[in-house]
């Protein structure tokens, strides 16, 4: 198997604010402790997939997420934030320790759509203020931003030039690449994978904690059943 290095793409574990039903965008509130079972179960599922690189959002339920699911990996290869503001002092001089680590880059520009003036806000109580119709038009719709955030077209623009000029050169590299983000970030990624129109891609559900693998080859991509790829990695354990 094995053909072509792997994407693995992670939409964070169920949020506090998931549970509580409140627009979130880029408040940066943690996982529940439902999204903690889920990125551990996330982490179960690719636990014997090398991991060469992994990239989190700026916000804390997508790192969470990340650390949590890699706390359960096989290959005791350990995720270090390479971008800190003062790199020097996060010098590793142990090539051995070196060769364990997996270098773990942040990026604000697969951050969660921004909500703009719903953020903090109950998604039923907007449905009863401004009609379930515009809720829906503010969440569901392509290029219709809700009040003074973002639209899906926004939030795709960045998401999108970042994977192509960050993540994509990795997996060219032969790189096996672990990304956490959000729900919407990442539906800017699968509308490029699949070709999805823009009609489709807002009708597009990714569940929280549920990893979902692609193989890389020549520009070609590959969904790929994530089971079936870790079983192929297990056997060479």
């Amino acid at each position: 198997m094995h053909a072509g290095p792997k994407l693995i793409l992670l939409r964070h574990g169920e949020s506090v604010w998931n549970r509580r039903n409140l627009f979130t965008g880029w408040v940066d509130v943690p996982l529940s402790p439902a999204g903690i079972e889920e990125a551990l179960n996330a982490g179960s599922r690719i636990s014997f997939i090398p991991i060469d690189i992994i990239f989190v959002s700026s916000l804390v339920r997508s790192q969470l997420t990340a650390m949590i699911a890699m706390s359960v990996h096989r290959k005791e290869r350990v995720p270090v934030f390479v971008d800190h503001e003062r790199k020097e002092w996060a010098t590793n001089y142990n090539p051995d320790a070196l060769k364990m680590t997996i270098p773990t880059v942040v990026a604000w520009e697969i951050n969660e759509r921004m909500y703009g003036e719903l953020q903090g806000l109950d998604k039923d109580e907007m449905r009863k203020k401004f009609g379930v119709a515009k809720v829906e038009t503010w969440r569901r719709s392509f290029d219709i931003p809700p009040p003074n955030g973002e639209s899906l077209e926004d939030t795709a623009r960045r998401a999108l030039s970042y994977f192509k000029d960050r993540i994509v050169p990795q997996l060219q590299e032969g790189k096996n690449v672990l990304v956490a983000a959000h729900g919407n970030s990442l539906r800017s990624i699968f509308m490029f994978i699949d070709h999805l129109s823009k009609e489709q891609v807002v009708k597009l559900e990714v569940p929280t904690g549920e990893p979902i693998c692609y193989s890389y080859d020549k520009s070609v991509w590959k969904r790929e059943d994530v089971d079936d790829v870790q079983y192929a990695y297990q056997k060479e354990f």
